[in-house]
């Protein structure tokens, strides 16, 4: 079984139960601990993969949570530090009724994970190393950390993995550094997953097919582009298929795609002789197979953590 390092945002998300108000207008909160890379990490633990997490928390109690939360699915957590100058990061969120977010995200120690700090992982440690942008291509040392930390990965040869979680009120004001940012590792990692959406924006073609097309042109990585109930197109080489979703009836699809990532990541790490360039377009596809079905049982449960403890490897085919 080869490690991995997951590497990005650690935060708790504050998720107004009060449906239709505003955060101002709201009073019940219910408190989840979150951020991309830090689900993906987790459903690697839960599937029984080896997994390192690299993040920052405040010297807090919600800190304290996170890592905690982490230990208890098996994720090694000498590299979630914590800060006692910065809080805890909090993602507030509440759904109007017309569907828009209200939103406000108070970004604390999540940003502050260093270059210098980073540079002290041992990367000869871990076979695969995921990016879970979301966060990360902000203004700060994070931003910093990611981009070292990248080119470290591609000096070493490790596998890279790389999802770009776009949040458009993160970005709203930012969106061509976020593209930006995104082409530097589209164009330096082994397998990418994105959504259609946000296919559409980084190439800024307005079909999925002329999307694909683009990906496939520019860059060399095996990639995932996720259609929901519509499947997952899988592109590698001048290839393209549509790996079929597995039906559910959703509960809430929080942390889908960070199961999705996380399954993935793990069937490449468990592979006794694991070559990215020796897999076939059909191993590939078994692969997302796979992944489809740990997607569908994170729906099934309400919050990605309380899904994540229902993920286990037999669900594999």
């Amino acid at each position: 079984m080869k490690k991995i390092l997951c590497v990005g945002e650690a935060l708790i998300d504050m998720i107004c139960t009060d449906t239709g108000k505003t955060l101002s207008q709201g009073q019940h909160f219910v408190k989840k601990p979150g951020g991309a890379p830090t689900n993906v990490a987790a459903a690697i633990a839960a599937l029984g993969g080896k997994v390192e997490l690299a993040a920052k928390v405040g010297d807090d109690p919600f800190g304290k949570q996170l890592i905690e939360v982490m230990q208890d699915f098996g994720v090694a957590t000498k590299m979630i530090l914590q800060d006692p100058h910065y809080f805890t990061t909090f993602a507030f969120v509440s759904l109007m009724e017309d569907g828009e977010r209200d939103f406000v995200f108070n970004r604390g120690a999540d940003g502050q994970l260093s270059r210098q700090e980073v540079d002290e992982i041992n990367l000869d440690e871990f076979s695969i190393i995921h990016f879970g942008s979301a966060t990360a291509f902000l203004d700060g040392p994070l931003q910093i950390a990611y981009e070292s930390l990248l080119q470290k990965a591609l000096q070493k040869k490790i596998f890279i993995s790389f999802d770009p979680n776009y949040r458009h009120l993160l970005y709203k004001n930012q969106i061509q550094s976020f593209i930006d940012q995104s082409w530097n590792f589209l164009q330096s990692c082994h397998f990418f997953k994105m959504s259609d959406e946000e296919a559409l924006l980084i190439t800024g073609c307005s079909t999925l097919q002329d999307a694909t097309a683009m990906l496939q042109e520019k860059t060399k990585a095996v990639f995932t582009i996720t259609l929901g109930k519509d499947g997952t197109l899988l592109g590698m080489q001048q290839r393209t298929a549509m790996v079929k979703s597995i039906p559910v009836k959703p509960v809430d699809t929080t942390g889908a795609g960070d199961a999705f990532v996380g399954a993935t990541l793990y069937q490449l790490s468990a592979m006794d002789s694991f070559s990215f360039e020796g897999l076939s377009f059909g191993d590939w596809e078994k692969i997302i197979s796979n992944a489809n079905r740990a997607g569908a049982r994170t729906c099934e449960y309400l919050g990605a953590m309380e899904a994540f403890k229902h993920l286990s490897n037999d669900i594999f085919s």
